[in-house]
């Protein structure tokens, strides 16, 4: 994704963004690693799960963010974090797990992607990977209404694509079949309490909202911004003491070679 990356806003919810790493790591049967990475390492959160099971020196972690490899590295001084393009990464030495938690919906063909990872594992290695299920909730149904408005819609006419549509489960296990020795899918819905509509928007202006936001001026952001949350008032209520659950569905794969 073209736009910029921002730690703080992402890190607004660590607890809720961090939770189904832990869920996704649990899935993980490997007692002991010698090489594992963490995919879209983002700001550490999942790396240092990743630490706290296996030990530093057995992980590493890319991202195509500068700033969320800086904090990362800041809160992991002691592992190796680099910067690029999973689409074009490979590792120097093969892996015994590739751990890829919400990052893969970024990036394009999954066909020809999700085998090549698979490619780097050794023998029994995991690819372990979790990616939101959520582009026909009224949460990106929303951007994407509010990106057709007149009043910036030449601006946000290509915002849209930058994700990728997450296929069926059926569709994956095929991919991954002929690479894999056994194949685990599953789909979570995660109902996340937030404070108020407020809250929605805050939390996709840390990730879906960002191919959106980047292609606007400031004044227009706090226009579109107005109107998205409008039409999450349409879909998600406001309970007494303010609070708006927000479902929010992710797909789970664990692949062993």
């Amino acid at each position: 994704m073209s736009a910029t990356w921002s730690p703080s806003q992402y890190l607004k919810f660590e607890d809720h963004r961090t939770r189904p790493a832990i869920d996704l790591l649990a899935r993980v049967v490997a007692d002991t690693v010698e090489a594992a990475t963490d995919i879209g390492c983002g700001p550490g959160n999942s790396t240092e799960l990743l630490v706290d099971r296996f030990g530093s020196t057995a992980i590493s972690g890319i991202d195509s963010s500068s700033k969320m490899v800086e904090a990362a590295r800041k809160r992991l001084p002691d592992c190796e974090f680099e910067l690029g393009d999973v689409a074009h990464w490979k590792p120097d030495a093969t892996q015994d797990l590739l751990f890829a938690n919400a990052v893969l919906q970024w990036v394009p063909n999954h066909d020809e992607l999700f085998p090549k990872l698979l490619s780097f594992l050794k023998p029994g290695g995991t690819l372990a990977l979790q990616m939101p299920d959520n582009l026909d909730q009224p949460t990106h149904a929303g951007m994407r209404t509010a990106a057709r408005d007149e009043r910036w819609s030449n601006e946000l006419k290509d915002a849209d694509g930058e994700r990728t549509s997450i296929l069926s489960p059926s569709d994956y296990w095929c991919i991954l079949k002929p690479h894999a020795s056994s194949i685990d899918i599953w789909r979570t819905t995660y109902n996340h309490p937030l404070k108020g509509l407020s809250g929605i928007v805050e939390w996709f202006k840390g990730t879906g909202l960002l191919p959106y936001l980047s292609r606007l001026s400031e004044a227009k952001q706090t226009e579109y911004l107005a109107t998205y949350e409008e039409l999450l008032s349409q879909h998600y209520p406001v309970m007494d003491d303010g609070t708006v659950l927000l479902p929010f569905p992710r797909l789970f794969i664990i692949a062993r070679r």
